[in-house]
């Protein structure tokens, strides 16, 4: 199925009018600045502080992405069964309780704060894009979710340069403290504004549907198509660095990411903008093809002008994976739906980079973007196949009509 919505700024404008849109986006795009700049906080700290390898941070990275793709689910289970207000409390006290000693910790218990810390971490993501599909008619979803995806793009250019700049400046204490009180103050500014997590009431939803009821191929395809899609972009991201690290100077990584992230953004702007929905599967195709020329580049600035075509692509793949994926969630079980799509992001980042590191050491970073695009390519396949096995079933109870997601 095909959607169409009011074209150019308006749709944007029908979105941001619907009542709680436009706090709920002003809030996640302060909201996600500590959860971007978390991961390159605790890196540099393990690096710079504990004076360990990179190899050693990555395994502290790699423990809170195992807790955070296990526990979303959970902790969308309990939105919806208990709200919102219950998970805030529980994962701010616990981010303030990590953030607040890891700087004192030993490597090891470092690594088992930070798989603990994964587990209780906040759901922002996944709590801004439930609240969306609860809040915003199935029609609109589209530039709503470009708007999503164009806020984790400017979270992302402004979150890990400020991270950096904590941990160099002023040190892990500084930083870590930092990052643990813009958690906390997140925390504290959901709870405040308590945006709607369902559709409807939970009196009306009745209960929580059998898991056989919506868990089918239609769903997989859409979680394995996200998957795939952040494969992509964290494998390029790990390879364009190695590249540019080794042939220019040291801060030529900020501004080719820059430019990828405003290419992103552009990206985003046009398909909220533009008059019809477009398939998922072929939308993360099309960004693992744009891939591929990025592995052609030379001096450090050329991978700035060979990423704009990928960038174009970021946004809106992930933006349609989330409209499918709301798309495919029935009400009374949205919270766990949009739980398994934050673990399928969160998978396809931990694959996506150690994948990457491993063909930048053996054969090279052409190779790894290749390989990577190519991967992104054929599971977005493997995707529409697999969920073009159900796409003439009838909906889940409480689902619109079965898209072509």
């Amino acid at each position: 199925m095909v959607t169409t919505t009011p074209g150019g700024l308006a749709g944007f404008r029908t979105v941001l009018a619907i009542p709680g849109v436009a706090p709920l986006m002003a809030l996640a795009l302060v909201a996600r600045i500590p959860a971007s700049a978390a991961a390159i906080t605790l890196t540099l700290h393990v690096v710079l502080t504990l004076d360990l390898g990179y190899a050693a941070a990555g395994a502290v990275g790699a423990a809170s992405t195992i807790g955070m793709a296990v526990a979303a689910p959970l902790l969308g289970r309990v939105v919806d069964r208990r709200g919102l207000r219950p998970v805030l409390v529980l994962t701010s006290a616990s981010a303030a309780v990590f953030w607040g000693v890891a700087h004192l910790l030993s490597y090891p218990a470092l690594l088992v704060g930070a798989l603990l810390a994964g587990v209780l971490g906040m759901p922002v993501y996944s709590v801004i894009r439930q609240s969306l599909a609860a809040m915003v008619p199935e029609e609109h979803r589209r530039p709503a979710f470009s708007l999503d995806s164009m806020s984790v793009e400017v979270s992302y250019i402004v979150g890990p340069a400020l991270g950096s700049l904590l941990v160099i400046g002023l040190g892990s204490t500084a930083a870590t403290w930092a990052v643990g009180a813009g958690w906390v103050a997140s925390g504290i500014a959901f709870w405040v504004l308590d945006p709607r997590t369902r559709a409807g009431s939970a009196e009306d939803d009745g209960p929580p549907p059998s898991v056989r009821t919506w868990l089918d191929r239609r769903l997989l395809g859409a979680l394995l198509a996200t998957s795939a899609a952040v494969l992509v972009v964290f494998g390029t991201e790990l390879s364009v660095i190695a590249s540019v690290q080794a042939t220019g100077p040291v801060y030529a990584i900020a501004l080719v990411n820059a430019v990828w992230c405003l290419a992103s953004i552009v990206g985003g702007f046009l398909y909220g903008a533009a008059r019809r929905s477009y398939p998922v599967f072929a939308l993360v195709a099309l960004l693992g093809l744009a891939t591929l020329p990025v592995a052609l580049g030379g001096v450090w600035w050329s991978f700035a002008l060979l990423l704009v075509p990928a960038g174009l692509m970021c946004a809106p793949a992930l933006a349609a994976t989330s409209e499918a994926v709301s798309r495919l969630a029935p009400e009374a079980a949205r919270g766990v739906v949009t739980g398994l799509h934050g673990s399928a992001i969160t998978l396809g980042a931990a694959a996506g980079t150690p994948l990457a590191g491993v063909l930048v050491d053996v054969t090279g970073p052409a190779v790894a973007v290749v390989a990577v695009g190519t991967l992104g390519v054929a599971a977005a396949g493997v995707a529409a196949l697999l969920a073009g096995a159900r796409t003439t079933e009838p909906p889940h109870p409480g689902v619109a009509a079965a898209p072509t997601v």
